[in-house]
């Protein structure tokens, strides 16, 4: 799992893992930077964390550090994860995203945590939510799996707003990643069927 921030979404898909609601496991834990709670929070759960800070490695080296990574995993996921992974075409249908906006609106370089929830907010959209997709070598681009909603109050502020999206998504992402592992996404070019 790739991570840059808090490792909420890591946490919830190991409260899944340990409650026997996902049949999977997480082999290693990326993390971009090295001062984020995430890090820490996934030591505790006793989860192999590695801390590859762009700042510290080249381009090219930063992409062939976290390739060599997850070389043997059968599914890349990202939670949170703000740096742009040029993955090979061999992870073409293996690398997966969550966005807590309903893609294609409110995504791209830049358009993360509270910056999308403002976004939302300030364009005066009634309904937001969560997209999970499977990523190609873009920002937040990719054929999407699934998407859920939630509405938007006018007396929203970000922080609410968030908080209702995240809700969301601690129901999303694991039922993409289960979804995937039954074998029940088909993924043709840049679109997806789900069974």
């Amino acid at each position: 799992m790739l991570i840059s921030g808090g490792g909420r979404t890591l946490v919830n898909l190991q409260e899944h893992i340990d409650t026997g609601r996902l049949r999977a496991s997480i082999d290693v834990v990326i993390s971009s930077r090295g001062d984020v709670k995430g890090v820490e929070r996934s030591r505790n759960l006793g989860l192999s964390t590695i801390v590859l800070e762009r700042k510290n490695l080249s381009p090219d080296a930063f992409q062939q550090e976290i390739t060599e990574a997850v070389a043997d995993v059968d599914l890349v996921l990202m939670g949170g994860f703000l740096s742009l992974w040029r993955f090979p075409d061999t992870f073409h249908g293996r690398v997966m995203n969550i966005h807590p906006a309903l893609l294609p609106e409110f995504g791209g370089k830049g358009m993360y945590g509270h910056h999308v929830h403002e976004a939302v907010i300030a364009a005066g959209k009634t309904v937001s939510g969560c997209t999970v997709h499977f990523c190609d070598n873009e920002y937040d681009h990719g054929p999407t799996i699934l998407q859920r909603r939630v509405p938007v109050s006018p007396d929203d502020t970000p922080d609410s707003l968030a908080a209702r999206v995240f809700e969301q998504e601690c129901i999303a992402y694991p039922d993409a990643v289960q979804l995937f592992l039954e074998g029940r996404i088909t993924l043709e070019g840049n679109s997806v069927t789900v069974k």
